[in-house]
């Protein structure tokens, strides 16, 4: 028998730790190989953590709820025969010192040192510091007697304060009492549960993802100053070109071709143009983004929201970003996601026409200035001007929406920018070749 130790593995160069949100096996379970031992999560994707072995959980070093590092070991598998990495006494260890080095430093904090703040006589910067230093407290600043224009108390007058304390006998010290916290009576910390007036009424708890996504959306109505723009967009032509397409892109790439695409090549256009959209904000502070990275948000089975991101979007042709898109659309739905595929994102665009909604105004997805709705596309009676005149006909046309944050981006630039990407769309060539 040898025993293998599952470690959590690396989610990507973002991601230092995850949570453990749930064991699907036991200590005492049998284990196939690439069989699911656990669930954790990250600030935005739930994975699962496979075994590497076949063999028995004979111990699990982290709880539910617990936050491990990646490379950390978490569970120890008992395996048949063979050579099997043995468990290492630091990795083992490794929660305890944690611990340790956690109350340690919950010890050092608790000794706060002297705030001179709320005396009313001055001392100057260079004798506070040596009284910190040397442990004084304000009450023994105060009594102090100085030797220096009005009565303010010198360098030398606080070391010579010193001095004859430690001359002191122990017993005849002056020791100012630290201050303590108030004691209270812990009690248990209860949550209040809203009540059914009329007990008809179901009551669920958020999970933890609508926990997230709330506590994002809050932060970032709070943060960013939301203004919004709306255009409206003729998009016939790429209509028409998908219709004919479609079926050979499928046949030839093996991927289904649908609208969203087309749209996020032409918003990467658009910020190449307009690199003033593809920055983020951190305090007093812009910080313009090299790459291009293209969020696009998408619903989840159970409800929920995530924005998987597309990388250097600009650099993708259409085929390549299909790929991209249904990749990562596919893999949100199965919960397949990495934390990775989340991070980095520059600017966010999301489809409310997939639900039927004409237009929408999101949220911004933080730390970003901006983000793009695709409304529903419609046939709507428009008119069409011709050399020989104008005439009424049915065209294909949708609306962006786009939000943006007033902080750093004004309404021409923000304007300005969701006119590019229609120009882009109406003028899609429905002869191109893909």
């Amino acid at each position: 028998m040898a025993k293998f130790e599952l470690k959590l593995p690396k989610m990507g160069e973002s991601v230092a730790e995850a949570t453990i949100t749930n064991w699907l096996k036991n200590v005492g379970d049998t284990i196939a190989m690439d069989e699911a031992v656990l669930e954790i999560a990250t600030d935005k994707v739930d994975s699962e953590v496979p075994s590497e072995v076949s063999g028995v959980l004979v111990e699990q070093l982290f709880g539910k709820d617990d936050v491990v590092q990646v490379g950390q070991t978490i569970a120890i598998i008992e395996t048949e025969g063979g050579s099997v990495e043995a468990p290492k006494t630091a990795d083992v260890a490794a929660p305890i010192v944690a611990e340790v080095a956690k109350t340690v430093e919950v010890a050092k904090e608790s000794v706060a040192p002297a705030d001179f703040s709320g005396s009313d006589k001055f001392f100057s910067p260079l004798v506070k510091n040596i009284a910190k230093e040397e442990g004084v407290s304000v009450a023994e600043l105060e009594s102090i007697s100085g030797s220096g224009k009005e009565g303010r108390v010198t360098k030398e007058d606080i070391l010579n304060f010193i001095k004859n304390r430690k001359n002191q006998p122990v017993a005849a010290q002056s020791v100012a009492p630290v201050a303590q916290p108030e004691t209270r009576v812990s009690q248990p910390e209860t949550k209040a549960i809203p009540v059914s007036v009329n007990g008809g009424d179901e009551i669920v708890e958020m999970d933890r993802m609508r926990k997230l996504i709330s506590g994002y959306m809050v932060a970032s109505v709070q943060t960013s100053a939301h203004v919004q723009s709306f255009i409206e967009v003729d998009v016939t032509n790429i209509v028409k070109w998908r219709n004919k397409v479609k079926d050979a892109f499928e046949k030839r790439e093996g991927e289904k071709l649908t609208f969203t695409p087309i749209m996020m090549e032409a918003v990467a256009k658009a910020l190449k143009d307009f690199p003033g959209m593809n920055i983020s904000v951190d305090g007093d502070y812009i910080i313009k983004k090299k790459n291009i990275n293209l969020g696009m948000a998408a619903a989840l089975p159970n409800g929920n929201l995530i924005v998987p991101v597309i990388k250097n979007a600009d650099q993708l042709n259409l085929v390549g970003m299909a790929k991209a898109v249904n990749d990562l659309g596919n893999r949100a739905k199965a919960g397949k996601l990495k934390p990775d595929d989340t991070q980095g994102g520059t600017y966010t665009v999301t489809n409310v026409g997939t639900f039927g909604s004409v237009f929408g105004t999101p949220i911004i997805n933080q730390p970003q200035v901006g983000i793009l709705a695709l409304g529903a596309i419609r046939k709507v009676p428009a008119v069409i001007e011709t050399p020989e005149g104008d005439f009424i006909g049915i065209r294909q046309k949708m609306f962006l929406s786009h939000s943006y944050d007033h902080r750093v981006v004004d309404g021409a630039l923000g304007g300005s920018f969701v006119k590019r990407v229609a120009d882009y769309l109406e003028a899609f060539d429905v002869n191109r070749e893909y």
